[in-house]
């Protein structure tokens, strides 16, 4: 059993026991987090597709932890004029373990 869900304007393939690194949750660290945007929820040879959700489907999770990712630098650059910008970014992210998928 697998459900698609949206989070921070991304979309997540979960089941039951994974744990997903997703766009940054406010929520505490042991907090249970609730995902009620699920696209599509597939069980033993059941496809259910939602129109654009499914009704009355929701994800249930567990903050494990908050972190950020690893830094990546952005880089600026014209020939010939001198010009240069260098600009490092860390992106948030939530680590969430997937408990229970209701349909």
């Amino acid at each position: 059993m697998y459900a698609i869900i949206q989070t921070g304007g991304k979309q997540y393939r979960v089941s039951e026991g994974e744990v997903v690194f997703i766009e940054k949750v406010e929520a505490a660290e042991g907090e249970a987090v609730e995902f009620d945007r699920v696209l599509t929820v597939v069980t033993e040879g059941n496809v259910v597709i939602g129109q654009p959700l499914v009704a009355g489907a929701k994800v249930t999770g567990k903050v494990l932890s908050q972190g950020k990712e690893k830094k990546i630098f952005v880089f600026k650059y014209k020939a010939k004029s001198n010009y240069r910008r260098r600009q490092g970014h860390r992106q948030p992210f939530t680590k969430v373990v997937i408990e229970k998928i209701e349909a």
